[in-house]
């Protein structure tokens, strides 16, 4: 079992999905958390009676990570929640959006999905960076297959941003390394139960995906979870810069 007790926490997106599964698994391993959400409320708050129940500290935080003027006071609250100090920042918030193919895709769309997914994920660490500098940390970000295989169909821009926060985490690995902070990613498959293909996904597509898979199953966010914890852990203390796949061997490299 992965110990974290004592240690501070952020997951952005945390309140539903693979957000969620990793705000619990924080928990679970006696993590302080502080849940982001931008829209499912219910959800974060849920996260956070988890951890007071095991007599930790949550508490759950609304933001719209498109919005800077957003961004700078959540982090500032979530150190102020932590008395200035952040252990671990998992970068999770993300979306499709919508399925559009490129002929047909406006700016406007192009440059929202760029902004959920990259853009946030960049001020978020930007934000977050100087109160880990004292002790390190772990930054942790949310990439996917799509930024290896292209992603399915009309998902030009979601996997192009995907594929950016790959590259994004090994620069900021580089550029931080020196205060021990390790800058790592997790690259989801097919993670079933979630919004994301509970909303872009139809049922003969899962049936297809899932054959296409060599274990034959759809992931859990649980599966996510574990891959995270290990980052987040001091197991993980000489590995930055990387990217663990995390998809029942869809994609190897």
């Amino acid at each position: 079992m992965i110990d974290l007790k004592g240690k501070k926490a952020i997951v952005t997106g945390g309140g539903t999905g693979i957000g969620k599964g990793i705000a619990l698994a924080l928990a679970d391993a006696g993590a302080d958390v502080v849940v982001h959400y931008g829209s499912n409320c219910e959800g974060a708050q849920e996260v956070v009676r988890y951890l007071e129940e095991k007599g930790q500290k949550g508490i759950a935080i609304k933001a719209d990570l498109l919005k800077k003027e957003q961004i700078v006071p959540f982090i500032q609250e979530a150190a102020d929640f932590f008395h200035q100090k952040i252990d671990i920042l998992v970068n999770n918030a993300g979306h499709l959006v919508k399925r559009v193919p490129v002929e047909e895709m406006s700016e406007e769309l192009w440059h929202q999905i760029l902004d959920i997914n990259v853009t946030s994920t960049f001020l978020v660490s930007q934000q977050t960076i100087p109160y880990m500098k004292e002790d390190g940390g772990k930054i942790i970000n949310m990439t996917s297959v799509a930024a290896h295989n292209g992603g399915g169909p009309g998902a030009a821009a979601y996997a192009a941003s995907k594929a950016a926060t790959l590259t994004f985490s090994k620069a900021l690995a580089k550029e931080v390394a020196p205060y021990q902070i390790n800058v790592n990613s997790v690259s989801p498959g097919f993670i079933g139960k979630t919004p994301f293909h509970d909303t872009f996904t139809t049922n003969e597509g899962r049936v297809n995906t899932v054959k296409s898979i060599p274990l034959q199953r759809e992931g859990v966010p649980k599966d996510v979870a574990g891959a995270v914890l290990y980052l987040a852990s001091d197991l993980a203390n000489y590995i930055t810069g990387e990217t663990i796949e995390i998809n029942g061997g869809m994609y190897m490299r």
